[in-house]
């Protein structure tokens, strides 16, 4: 299994072999596609998943810094925290493969998406899907974030393509 990520159409697409297993629309970054530390910009490239979290947790459990807070999203609790960058659900964290483009660092800037913390993961459902608005992640509807997470395993391919 693969999957290919489409900044411009704002899908992210599941694939066995060459056969598409599930189409999901997503939101990426809406500073756009780039690489470089703090852009708040999705990172193109080929890249990995190389951690999975969030299994044992219910959908719209609240993630900050990959670990879950004990809280459970509600449009009240944004009331109370309306600067947070809601992460919930599951979290799929990617690494670049491409070293000098979206691993490691070139000319003194970093461009390593998982220093970035560049991942995928669920969000709030009220959350626009089909147009850019992340602050570089790949944000899904936490049903379909749960469904893809349980669909792949760690190591997976991951495209991302403007």
């Amino acid at each position: 299994m693969h999957i290919h990520i489409s900044i411009s159409d704002q899908t992210l697409s599941l694939f066995d072999e060459n056969n598409l297993v599930k189409k999901f629309a997503i939101s990426t970054a809406k500073n756009g596609a780039g690489e470089e530390m703090d852009s708040e910009c999705t990172p193109r490239g080929k890249h990995i998943i190389t951690e999975k979290i969030g299994e044992d947790h219910e959908a719209n459990a609240v993630f900050v810094g990959r670990i879950a807070t004990g809280e459970t999203y509600e449009p009240a609790l944004r009331d109370q925290h309306p600067q947070r960058d809601w992460i919930l659900t599951r979290i799929l964290w990617l690494s670049g493969v491409e070293e000098g483009k979206n691993k490691g660092e070139l000319e003194g800037m970093n461009l390593d998406s998982h220093d970035r913390y560049i991942y995928i993961h669920g969000s709030p459902d009220d959350v626009a899907m089909g147009q850019p608005g992340s602050r570089g992640c790949i944000r899904m509807k936490n049903s379909e974030i749960i469904e893809l997470f349980d669909l792949i395993e760690l190591g997976i391919e991951v495209n991302i393509c403007e």
